[in-house]
């Protein structure tokens, strides 16, 4: 992964092709976290894409590729809900749903839907990225201690939704 990164930042269209395309799947939860729609998602995720493209030689450590990649995703989120904000009432951003969705990805938005949205971006990055809890307050720049108290009141969220099940 070091050496594709290496050729990317040196310019290889290839090689950052490639990194997109390993990173997209953790792109898509990140970002599906944190938005309500996937036209929104898809949106925020091209704009990562060229984001990055255009600041890759600003990269500093290259093992820190992957975070570097998701805080520049966050913040397009964060972008895009900020210009809901300002164009709608709380409360009343629409939502698009897909004709199709696969049974996995309806039981990933499912889950994400039982608990508050300060924890769903907690959740992804500890689970099903793999982050550990510094790097999770690095990149949400949060409290070490404030991540391991959201993410032990989204476990309970999540074991009392499928209990009244």
């Amino acid at each position: 992964m070091q050496t594709l990164i290496e050729k990317a930042v040196q310019g290889d269209v290839e090689a950052f092709l490639e990194l997109m395309d390993r990173n997209s799947l953790a792109m898509y939860k990140v970002a599906r976290a944190i938005l309500n729609n996937d036209d929104d998602v898809a949106d925020a995720i091209q704009n990562t894409i060229l984001n990055c493209y255009e600041k890759l030689h600003t990269l500093k450590k290259h093992k820190y590729f992957k975070t570097w990649l998701v805080r520049i995703l966050i913040n397009e989120c964060n972008g895009i809900l900020q210009h809901y904000r300002r164009e709608h009432l709380p409360g009343e951003i629409p939502e698009i749903t897909r004709q199709d969705p696969s049974f996995a990805e309806f039981e990933f938005k499912e889950m994400l839907n039982l608990i508050d949205e300060k924890y769903r971006l907690i959740l992804v990055f500890y689970y099903l990225e793999g982050f550990k809890i510094p790097e999770i307050a690095g990149l949400l720049e949060l409290n070490k201690n404030t991540v391991k108290t959201r993410l032990a009141r989204a476990r309970e969220q999540l074991r009392s939704a499928y209990l009244k099940e």
